[in-house]
């Protein structure tokens, strides 16, 4: 991911300019970098250490999807929608 396309998810999900805290532009974040490094993986299907990194970025971004349901389940709804993300509940 370049900068480019860091600073358009973040333009497109954040709250407000130069927000990179909230839980919904890290979730976009998180997702961004998982298909990318989904991508990796089906071509280097050896790499076990990126395959180690891809699975706590998945854990991260269940527990930041988690908050958002708890805090506020309209966002949550629109987010899982917005990125193809299946719900868990």
């Amino acid at each position: 991911m370049d900068k480019a396309e860091r600073a358009e998810i973040i333009a497109k999900f954040g709250r407000k300019e130069g927000d990179t805290g909230s839980p919904e532009v890290q979730i976009a974040l998180l997702s961004a970098r998982i298909n990318g490094l989904t991508a990796h993986l089906k071509v280097n299907f050896k790499d076990n250490s990126t395959r180690r990194g891809l699975l706590a970025m998945v854990a991260l971004r269940k527990k930041l999807l988690n908050y958002l349901l708890r805090e506020n389940r309209e966002k949550y709804m629109q987010i899982t929608a917005e990125l193809g993300i299946r719900r868990t509940k």
